[in-house]
């Protein structure tokens, strides 16, 4: 078993947050049609399980070798956004107004974030049809970092970060 597949069976927590309706293959069709490129498996093998919520805390964090506007190693990756056009939650379907409203670049597929900071596929390199990286923005500071070569390696990356006790 790869570690991919390891972390698929643990990857979701147990709250409703964020949830869509479950995925329907009509769904990505009509999904891919209207972000303009494919979907990775590794996205989608997830989504299958459980379409969009929050993110177990065992996977809720992703390390970084540089410092971000977040934190000094590492970035939150608290919830993933699903597919779907349930109102007052955001969807990847909410991508094109998102990228206009916080002046992000084009040709990427936000999978989480707070408005601020963002998580993305990032087609840019493999176009539409390829493979796309995963990549941070910061809105604020329009900074980003290179996280993964892909969304399979960036959840194979993913950790839990032990937050200080502030008592």
């Amino acid at each position: 078993m790869t570690r991919f597949d390891q972390i698929k069976t643990s990857f979701w927590s147990d709250s409703p947050h964020g949830r869509q309706p479950p995925l329907t293959h009509q769904a990505v069709r009509d999904a891919e049609g209207t972000l303009g490129v494919k979907l990775p498996a590794a996205l989608l093998d997830l989504l299958w399980i459980q379409n969009g919520g929050v993110v177990a805390d065992e996977w809720s964090a992703y390390p970084t070798t540089e410092p971000t506007s977040w934190a000094d190693d590492h970035l939150p990756f608290e919830s993933v956004m699903g597919i779907g056009p349930t109102e007052a939650k955001l969807s990847l379907l909410d991508t094109p107004y998102l990228v206009r409203e916080w002046d992000l670049p084009a040709h990427i597929v936000l999978l989480a974030g707070d408005g601020h900071t963002w998580i993305a596929l990032d087609y840019r390199t493999s176009g539409p049809q390829g493979e796309p990286s995963v990549t941070w923005f910061d809105a604020d500071m329009q900074t980003e970092l290179s996280l993964a070569p892909n969304f399979r390696s960036f959840v194979e990356g993913l950790m839990r970060i032990e937050l200080p006790d502030t008592f």
